[in-house]
């Protein structure tokens, strides 16, 4: 605890009184340790930290359609073809389920895919209009009706253009429909 005589410690010393001497100890081995700049030699200013770039939005945050019309899509579809499947129709629109013995009424936004001339189609619904709602998945084959409406990507936190399309090639090849097991 101080005492009367002792100055706080956010007020400077008194004009006559005598600098401390271990800060004029300790000042002057800091000068001695320090290089010797040259004569004439200006010191070196601390390098300016550059102003933070603003990052552009990323992709998943752009409006639904637009992320998936332009970037889902594109990227499905090029994926796709890697996998040998050079016919592929993907397609956007809101529409009900088109599951067998589901008659909800509601629209949802679909991801529709189809080839072998229709003979194979996958549709992932979204429940909204937004790319982390909840998902459904369901397909059909040889032109029929779907039956089975499956949970999709329930699981997962965070929604990015790289999971979604792992996703549907990972449902896809459980079907078997990309590669033979």
């Amino acid at each position: 605890m101080a005492d009367e005589k002792t100055p706080p410690v956010d007020s400077a010393p008194a004009e006559d009184a005598p600098a401390p001497q271990a800060d004029t100890q300790s000042a002057d081995a800091a000068a001695k340790a320090a290089p010797k700049a040259e004569a004439g030699a200006e010191p070196k200013a601390a390098p300016k930290a550059a102003p933070k770039k603003e990052k552009p939005p990323a992709l998943e945050d752009k409006p639904f359609t637009e992320f998936i019309e332009q970037h889902f899509i594109p990227t499905l579809e090029s994926a796709l073809k890697d996998k040998g499947i050079d016919d592929i129709q993907l397609t956007l629109d809101q529409r009900p389920l088109e599951v067998f013995g589901v008659s909800d009424g509601e629209q949802y936004w679909h991801v529709k895919g189809q080839w072998q001339k229709g003979d194979r189609q996958f549709n992932i619904a979204f429940t909204k209009d937004n790319i982390s709602s909840p998902k459904l998945f369901y397909y059909a084959d040889r032109g029929s009706q779907p039956s089975t409406i499956e949970q999709f990507m329930g699981d997962e936190r965070k929604i990015t253009l790289d999971l979604l399309v792992l996703f549907t090639l990972r449902r896809l090849n459980g079907q078997k429909w990309l590669a033979r097991n």
